[in-house]
């Protein structure tokens, strides 16, 4: 059986009948296998709903993060697009309202200039370029009035599409700008270009559309090169440390792990008509700071959870096995007691079958005695030898004997049956004694009985009183060596009960012992093989049946006093269960 402890080593005879009375539940065993048990199914779904909802809880901010940089990107990307286009379309709606001839005065370009940076108030300077790629005429802070631009990518471009805007880049001035330029076609098959430049306006722009705190929004070109100051990457016109993202007519979130630093979410929107990509990075840890503070009050309310699942786990299993013990143990006490009873009474009928086998030769043995001591009395020549009448007397001596013990025996079979009656608690006492009579005188053990003349007579089982002083008397004898000195004295207590107190000078008890000596098959002498284990136990249950307790003193190499307390009057088969089970629980 998984939950049965059988003692499996070698028993004393004494021990083998109560074989049975040892298989005990394994109560360890089984509270460790209910906990567990009870705890796994109660944990198990708490961490699979936790589990579910850690993975709901951090899709849920990850997706939020991505939503959010996307929305960035796009909002960006609409107000820079607007940004260049509105001033492309400005720059387009000078060349077209003005003459070429008014353009190439520099007066003009500075009215135009004035009326632009009044109107937007982010243009740098104004040119105009002929068709070999020289400005012939500017209006600005710098020096670039006839500048040749026919090498340089952007008038190219511009030749091409007829209107470009640049990416940022340094050209004459040796600084960082971008070009406006809008092709102008002349009627005799020529052509001019009017050019705008713009140096900070870009970043000041990103820089205001940033979200929070903790986002970078800038420029760069499809060579990687960035366009606006990053907060994260670096200054204008320097590369970027992740690869260009592929082209795309849509916002797109991506996740990249630059070099070994941190990992960002970069959204990202190519801008039409511009060599421009929008780019929108974010710190990956950034926004999931959320998602860690959600991971710590979920951590806390699972470990909190856990907890108390386990400790109402542990105090109900704890209860419920608690209870199974002392049911188990009710159970082994009845059942040792039974098999005691049974053997009491077994011992009963033996002793009163041999009583009255015995007493038949003894009355013959009597009958022929007293003849003989007639014929002894009335024959002069017999009555006048002394020994022949001494043997007659040591004769009837010996028979009275043994009807005094075969009668002793009779009364202690007729007390096997439970039976209430009135006890005169000095003859109880004596009459045990006289069992122990022959080995007191043998081994030199005198005992002394004290009972004063104020106990008076009481209602209690006869036969159970007699058991409990015949084991308390066994038990001390055991524990005496030769020479020893046993003393039974009685008191009152109070109205209602009087106190048995049996002291011995014997081996006495360890302290260590004495907390389970009424408990079952529990023995000092157990492995020498003078006891059972059962007679103090048994002793323990008769006491309590009787509606009394037991208590008990020692002291090693010094001796043992008990005192068994009980009542004059019976107590009610109620009470006394109630009492029983507060005993065994405690």
């Amino acid at each position: 059986m998984f939950f049965m402890k059988k003692n499996i080593e070698p028993v004393t005879p004494q021990e083998e009948d109560f074989s049975l009375l040892r298989q005990t539940l394994n109560f360890k065993r089984i509270w460790l296998f209910f906990v567990l048990l009870t705890s796994g199914f109660a944990i198990v779904p708490v961490l699979f709903f936790a589990l579910i909802d850690y993975n709901v809880t951090r899709h849920s901010v990850e997706s939020e993060a991505i939503l959010r940089s996307s929305r960035q990107v796009s909002n960006a990307w609409r107000s820079v697009s607007f940004f260049l286009n509105q001033r492309k379309s400005a720059l387009s709606f000078a060349v077209y309202d003005n003459r070429f001839e008014d353009l190439s005065t520099r007066s003009r370009l500075a009215i135009i200039l004035a009326n632009l940076q009044k109107a937007f108030g982010d243009f740098t300077d104004i040119g105009v370029i002929d068709a070999t790629g020289r400005q012939i005429a500017y209006e600005g802070p710098y020096n670039l009035e006839g500048k040749d631009y026919s090498d340089q990518e952007w008038f190219k471009n511009v030749l091409h599409y007829g209107a470009f805007i640049s990416d940022i880049f340094l050209g004459f001035r040796n600084v960082p700008h971008l070009a406006i330029a809008i092709k102008y076609e002349l009627p005799n098959g020529s052509f001019y270009v009017l050019r705008a430049t713009l140096e900070h306006q870009l970043s000041t722009l990103l820089t205001h559309d940033e979200s929070n705190t903790d986002g970078d929004l800038f420029l760069i070109n499809p060579q990687g090169v960035i366009q606006t100051r990053s907060r994260y990457f670096g200054e204008v016109l320097s590369p970027v440390p992740f690869s260009v993202p592929a082209f795309s007519s849509s916002t797109n979130v991506i996740e990249s792990k630059v070099g070994n630093g941190p990992e960002y979410i970069l959204g990202y929107a190519f801008i039409p008509d511009t060599p421009f990509i929008l780019i929108s990075a974010h710190p990956r840890a950034k926004l999931m700071e959320p998602w860690m503070q959600t991971r710590k009050d979920l951590t806390l309310y699972l470990f909190i959870s856990i907890t108390v699942v386990l400790l109402w786990v542990v105090v109900t299993i704890s209860y419920m096995v608690r209870r199974l013990s002392v049911s188990d143990q009710r159970r082994i006490k009845y059942l040792h007691m039974l098999e005691y009873s049974n053997k009491l009474a077994t011992v009963g009928r033996l002793a009163a079958g041999v009583a009255h086998e015995i007493n038949n030769p003894l009355a013959v043995i009597n009958e022929k005695a007293g003849w003989i001591k007639d014929m002894f009395t009335f024959k002069a020549e017999y009555s006048k030898d002394p020994k022949l009448i001494e043997t007659v007397n040591a004769i009837t001596a010996s028979v009275e004997r043994c009807s005094r013990i075969t009668r002793r025996l009779l009364r202690f079979a007729r007390h096997m049956d439970v039976r209430i009656q009135a006890i005169d608690l000095k003859e109880v006492i004596t009459e045990v004694l006289g069992f122990m009579e022959k080995e007191a005188e043998y081994r030199s053990i005198e005992v002394d009985i004290q009972v004063p003349d104020n106990i008076p007579r009481f209602e209690s089982d006869r036969g159970k009183l007699q058991q409990i002083l015949l084991n308390l008397v066994n038990n001390s004898f055991a524990a005496m060596s030769d020479g020893g000195r046993l003393k039974i004295s009685t008191e009152r207590v109070g109205d209602d009960k009087i106190c048995i107190i049996c002291s011995d000078n014997g081996c006495g008890i360890s302290e260590a012992d004495i907390r389970h000596v009424f408990e079952p098959f529990f023995s000092t002498k157990a492995k020498s093989g003078g006891g059972t284990g059962l007679g103090l136990s048994i002793t323990y249950g008769l006491v309590k049946e009787l509606g009394g307790a037991i208590d008990l003193s020692s002291e090693v190499n010094k001796g043992t006093t008990f005192k068994v307390t009980l009542p004059l009057k019976p107590i009610t088969k109620e009470r006394l269960a109630g009492e029983d089970d507060e005993s065994i629980a405690g």
